[in-house]
């Protein structure tokens, strides 16, 4: 450490440099040395203002080629002032590691891997190579320290070997073989169940075998430490594990072949177990450690893990760690009970190499918390959601856990501390994804004044009439945010939708470990947030109406209504208000509020709110009102079929029986199929589709286009999502229901063009279509079969419940075709050699037997 101030100073200071140019004489306004010092103890912000003011301009001009401190930065201040801006970035990384180790400056090389390991902790290979620069004998004091800091974490096999070769350089005396012997078994308790740890076990045993002892006790304590090292090895699956096998069952026959056999005999169960789940283990860790790219400098390369992208491939990268933890969870060495704090270390080991290698996978963490938890170790799993917090500091699942566990225990600080921190971080995420919005879309421009005007979103007040007597009078809703609405943009709709998500955790949290007090406190805050989404409002008002059972009604009236005034252009948020009143059976409001706000939307917006009332009037309403409500609706969308609305006006619960019975539906899904083959049930799936064009104008129809191979049709019953009375109607398109404006423009063109608007043209190219359809009944009727051969028709399975290979008919025409079949009156040629003996419902030669989804072993056909 003594050296240390040496090597700072020899990098030079800005002063010193500068004081070189006190002799240059070719200026006689030059200032003196004095002064010189002083401007250079100013800042050039200091310098530069006292320039624009007036004092000494010449000065100014004169000194600005010489003065250092205007030198541009070097490219490692450019550099890792980028890296604090972007810090996920592995190849500045390791260029920054680079330009730093090439300096020979020891303060930047310790900055630069200080930096490193803040940004990725507990890379193994950055912290072997900043230990490296401190091996010098001057230098052991600041080693150990780093050893120190990176040894109580790390799992890595790699750093355990740098530790304990530098353990043996420094402890070479025969007196210091005991420190030397603690090192390994430091090592071998914290590592010794990794497979790469063989190395260690083997070095362990060869400095047992260096020992050398002086009386009989001596030596017989060498042979037991020797043994016992031994037989722990040889259970673990290590990659060397055959050859410290091989090693012990030597060592046991020099020593007695009698009680060799009795130790051999009685490990060998264990130690077969450890080489098959050895091979088990390399099948498993192949793909999850590969080998790591070639670095361009002389240097090892140093492994940063990259932000994830989500892909197919870090996809598959992450069901594979899952499936090996669980492997390693389900304990495959078979431990007993007596064992269990082996198997604990053991799958410690692997979660804290894992949450290294999947930094940033927040699921890893999850599973590392919850198994961790699952063993006792509370703070313990604290500390893992802890550090996975910082690696994702914008996990929900992390997030989440966290915030549960501190209210699990009391520690109420705590859960408000981790929200409010969340809800920041999303914050300025939100801020950030708004302005590259703005930028990439031009979505503001500026007026006359200056003032900024969003122009992808024409109303940012609410579009609809508000009643000025439903409006709430009281103050503690008057807070609302007058910020301008946020520009609209897919993506920004679903970050704004995730971060009001944790608004809504934070005010149930707050109901339910506090009072209803806390609770509105909280929605306050989220009220006076630009940001917050009308779901925020729903759940405050549902959690009013559901906690508080003096008055809850009304106040969760009042925040809907506040709401609205915000969120009036939000069909979902207008659905989910009307959905509530209707549940609270409140239909004098709900109908107000229909009419108050169903002119505010185009009809291709305002369908779900017709289609909403329309099903609460036929339920609850009488026939006037229903066929009044009708009657508008043929207005609003007049190329809407009659029958349409009639048969919802008759449907419950999914059962459509004018659709079934009357329209053909059910006959058609029943059409008798001859054989079972996939043309027969491609022909029935024609027909339910003739049927369901039957029903719809031909201008709501889209074109279709027919495939040379149908795929089994799913001929289950056709039902509506059953939700309650509360929510919007379910998005499934009805048989009955035309496809959405869009669809009709898309497919018809213009719409003065569309041929059907009135029923009678309706009807008649119904009873066109179903004339067709008859006659192609008739054609693909079947021919009759003998009474007995119908019956055994009847009971074959239906064919959509087969869930073997399909084969295409053309290949097998096509595999016949150009089969070679030998003349019967040419015998020149001896016939080919009989293929082996098959079943009698196999496939042909160039289809392989199904084997079921484990390979082998499973169903054939």
């Amino acid at each position: 450490m003594s050296e240390l101030p040496a090597i700072r100073n020899d990098s030079g200071t800005p002063t010193e440099h500068t004081s070189q140019d006190t002799n240059y004489n070719g200026d006689k306004t030059h200032p003196a040395e004095d002064i010189l010092n002083a401007l250079n103890a100013l800042n050039p912000k200091a310098i530069l203002e006292a320039t624009q003011n007036g004092h000494e301009p010449a000065l100014a001009q004169d000194d600005t080629p010489q003065d250092t401190s205007m030198d541009p930065p070097s490219e490692w201040h450019v550099l890792r002032e980028k890296l604090r801006e972007h810090p996920h970035d592995p190849e500045g990384w390791n260029r920054l590691v680079d330009i730093a180790e090439n300096s020979d400056d020891l303060e930047q090389v310790k900055q630069t891997y200080e930096a490193l390991l803040e940004t990725y902790p507990n890379t193994s290979s950055a912290q072997i190579a900043y230990l490296n620069h401190f091996l010098s004998p001057g230098l052991f004091q600041y080693a150990e320290e780093l050893f120190k800091r990176f040894l109580r974490t790390s799992p890595s096999v790699d750093l355990w070997k740098f530790y304990i070769t530098y353990v043996r350089r420094v402890n070479t005396s025969p007196t210091s073989r005991e420190a030397v012997s603690r090192a390994y078994e430091f090592a071998l308790n914290r590592i010794g169940q990794d497979k790469d740890s063989g190395e260690i076990w083997y070095d362990y045993v060869q400095f047992l075998k260096a020992g050398e002892t002086n009386t009989t006790w001596e030596e017989q304590q060498k042979m037991d430490a020797l043994r016992k090292v031994y037989h722990r090895a040889v259970q673990i699956p290590l990659e060397n594990v055959e050859k410290l096998w091989s090693e012990l069952e030597t060592f046991e026959n020099g020593l007695n072949k009698i009680t060799a056999k009795k130790f051999m005999s009685d490990l060998s169960p264990s130690h077969m177990q450890a080489r098959t789940v050895l091979r088990q283990l390399q099948r498993h860790l192949g793909p999850l450690f590969p080998p790591p790219p070639s670095s361009s400098s002389s240097r090892p390369p140093i492994h940063l893990p990259p932000a994830p992208t989500f892909n197919a491939a870090e996809r598959a990268l992450v069901g594979a760690w899952k499936t090996y933890l669980k492997w390693e969870e389900n304990n495959p060495l078979e431990f007993e009970e007596k064992d269990k704090a082996t198997l604990v270390s053991r799958v410690q080991l692997v979660y804290r190499k894992a949450v290294i290698r999947m930094r940033y996978y927040s699921e890893i963490w999850y599973m590392a918390f919850v198994w961790t938890n699952s063993i006792g170790k509370q703070e313990e799993a604290l500390n893992m959601l802890k550090a996975g917090m910082e690696a994702n500091p914008t996990s929900f699942l992390l997030h989440f856990a966290y915030a549960e566990m501190q209210e699990s225990r009391k520690e109420f600080a705590e859960v408000n501390a981790t929200f409010d921190k969340l809800i920041d971080r999303l914050h300025v995420q939100l801020e950030e994804l708004e302005a590259r919005v703005n930028s990439a879309t031009s979505s503001f421009s500026s007026d006359v004044t200056g003032r900024s005007v969003a122009t992808s979103v024409p109303n940012s007040t609410t579009p609809g009439p508000t009643d000025p007597g439903t409006a709430s009078n009281n103050s503690s809703f008057a807070t609302q945010n007058a910020d301008e609405k946020p520009p609209k943009s897919k993506e920004l709709q679903e970050r704004r939708s995730e971060y009001g998500l944790v608004w809504i955790m934070y005010i149930r949290y707050a109901r339910r470990a506090h009072d209803l007090k806390t609770f509105r406190a909280v929605f306050a805050k989220a009220r006076k947030d630009r940001w917050t989404p009308w779901e925020v409002y729903e759940a405050a008002a549902l959690m009013e109406y559901h906690c508080n059972k003096d008055g809850g009604l009304g106040v969760a009236c009042r925040i809907f209504e506040k709401g609205l005034e915000s969120f009036g252009d939000e069909i979902e948020f207008v659905l989910r208000y009307l959905g509530f009143l209707i549940s609270v059976n409140d239909d004098n409001n709900a109908r107000a509020l229909f009419e108050r706000v169903i002119t505010a939307f185009s009809p291709e917006r305002a369908r779900p709110l017709w289609e909403r009332w329309a099903r609460y009037e036929y339920q609850f309403g009488d026939l006037e009102a229903a066929q009044k409500l009708e009657k508008r609706i043929a207005e609003v969308y007049p190329t809407d079929p009659p029958i349409k609305r009639f048969a919802q006006r008759h449907t419950y619960l999914g059962t459509d029986a004018i659709a079934a019975r009357d329209l053909g539906f059910a006959m058609a899904g029943r059409q008798p199929v001859a054989g079972g083959n996939v043309a027969t049930s491609g022909a029935t799936l024609d027909r339910r589709t003739e049927s369901f064009q039957s029903m719809v104008p031909a201008s709501h129809v889209l074109p279709t286009q027919t495939s040379k191979r149908h795929s089994t049709p799913d001929l289950k019953r056709r039902e509506d999502s059953v939700k309650p009375d509360f929510g919007p109607p379910s998005k499934r398109q009805r048989p009955l229901t035309p496809p959405r404006e869009r669809d009709r423009e898309r497919s018809d063109g213009p719409p003065h063009r569309r041929r059907f608007a009135s029923p009678a043209g309706w009807e008649k190219e119904r009873d066109r279509e179903l004339g067709h359809l008859k006659r192609d009944r008739d054609e693909d009727k079947p021919s009759p079969l003998p009474a007995v051969l119908s019956w055994f028709v009847g009971q074959l399975p239906n064919p959509a419940t087969f869930d073997g290979p399909i084969f295409r008919v053309d290949d097998l025409m096509t595999l016949f075709r150009n089969a070679v079949i030998p003349s019967v009156t040419r015998r020149a040629t001896p016939p080919p050699p009989p293929p082996p003996p098959r079943g009698a419902a196999r496939p042909p030669p160039d289809y392989g037997p199904y084997q079921g989804p484990g390979g082998r072993g499973g169903r054939r056909y």
